[in-house]
C-alpha cells in the first residue's frame, strides 16, 4: 500500500482510519476537507482544490481521504494502489458526527480547514442521514468498473469498524521499507 484513496459517508471515520494507516505507513494523510474549506467554512473554489492536490498525486506515496467526486476523482483511481470504501451504517455516522462535534465543541478538527470550528446543524445532519447516501449504488458500480478496468488494484469495502480494524492489524503487521 503506497497510493491510498478512502472514500465514504460522513461520519464514517475516514479521516481516523487515514490517520492510523499514516501513522503506521510514515505517509501523512491529505484531508480532502481540509482542501475543500477555508477559514470560517467558507467553501474553496475547484481550481484551488486541483491545485493543492495535484502535487499530493505526484507523491511516490499517499493517502488521501474524502470523496469530492468532482476533484480528481479519476486521477486519484487511476493512480490509486488501493482503495478503501467505508460503507457504515447511517447512524453509526450520526453517532459519531454528533460525538465529534461534542469533542471538539468550539475547536477545528485537525483534518479540517484552518478555522472551521466544529458545527453541527440541520442541513449536515440531513446529509449524513440522508442526502450524502443517496448515490451508495453509485459508488458499488464504480468500484465495480475499476476492479474491471484495474484487476492489481486492491479494493477494500467495510461495512463494519472490525473490517478496518483488521486492516490496520495486517498493516502493522508488514514490513516497511
Amino acid at each position: 500500500m503506497q497510493r491510498i484513496m478512502i472514500i465514504g459517508f460522513s461520519g464514517c471515520g475516514k479521516s481516523t482510519l487515514a490517520q492510523k494507516l499514516g501513522k503506521i505507513l510514515g505517509i501523512e494523510p491529505t484531508h480532502m476537507d481540509a482542501l475543500h474549506w477555508l477559514p470560517g467554512w467558507v467553501e474553496s473554489d475547484k481550481e484551488h482544490k486541483i491545485k493543492l492536490l495535484k502535487p499530493v498525486l505526484e507523491k511516490e506515496s499517499w493517502i488521501i481521504e474524502g470523496s469530492y467526486r468532482r476533484i480528481l476523482w479519476h486521477e486519484r483511481i487511476e493512480s490509486a494502489d488501493t482503495i478503501i470504501f467505508l460503507d457504515y451504517n447511517r447512524f453509526l455516522c450520526l453517532w459519531r458526527v454528533i460525538k465529534r462535534r461534542i469533542m471538539f465543541n468550539g475547536k477545528t478538527r485537525p483534518d479540517m480547514g484552518k478555522d472551521c470550528k466544529e458545527r453541527l446543524d440541520p442541513e449536515f445532519l440531513r446529509w449524513v442521514i440522508y442526502d450524502g447516501r443517496k448515490k451508495r449504488g453509485k459508488f458499488y458500480s464504480e468500484l465495480e468498473k475499476i476492479k474491471e478496468v484495474y484487476p492489481d488494484k486492491k479494493i477494500y469495502i467495510f461495512r463494519r469498524n472490525r473490517d478496518a480494524e483488521k486492516l490496520l492489524t495486517e498493516t502493522e503487521g508488514i514490513e516497511q521499507i
